[in-house]
């Protein structure tokens, strides 16, 4: 494995481990040539999978442009970096799952916001206002609701949180 750092075209396995259910291997590695260490990441060959875009283009499904998506979804919030990518790599999973040579990325969306509403719901707001191409303030107030409804115990608009919070203040 060539170095990131100096080219040099070789490196020493320092350490090996398995993750995302055995299907990627995690190697840390050491130049000898400048001593600085680096990870890098195995994963094996896949079925070639495009992805028919909103406008009949296609093109090869990139699992790294889709992290990419969450991750700017995910900025400023708690989520881990390792969160973001075993997300990623779970909905690339379900992507691959279909064993279709074709998805639309529509299909693609979707399993991506129901991942982002399963880690965080401001990450996944932030993703749908892209993704559903929200045109003014009541269609995002109108997911918002959506989103608010689905949730369990939900503290807005329910009745329920407004009836607690009044009766909490006698």
């Amino acid at each position: 494995m060539r170095c990131p750092f100096c080219q040099h075209n070789d490196s020493r396995v320092l350490d090996s481990r398995t993750s995302d259910g055995d299907s990627v291997v995690r190697r840390r590695r050491e130049c000898p040539e400048c001593s600085r260490r680096f990870t890098t990441y195995e994963r094996p060959g896949e079925v070639r999978v495009f992805v028919i875009k909103k406008d009949g283009r296609r093109e090869p499904f990139d699992r790294d442009k889709l992290v990419l998506g969450m991750t700017k979804a995910c900025e400023k919030r708690p989520i881990s970096r390792e969160k973001i990518e075993q997300s990623g790599d779970a909905v690339a999973r379900q992507v691959r799952d279909q064993l279709a040579e074709e998805v639309s990325s529509r299909e693609i969306g979707i399993l991506v916001m129901d991942s982002l509403r399963e880690m965080d719901e401001v990450a996944y707001v932030r993703f749908a206002s892209v993704y559903k191409d929200f045109r003014d303030a009541d269609s995002f107030l109108k997911e918002i609701e959506s989103l608010v409804r689905k949730s369990p115990g939900a503290a807005v608009g329910d009745g329920r949180a407004q009836t607690e919070l009044f009766d909490s203040q006698d």
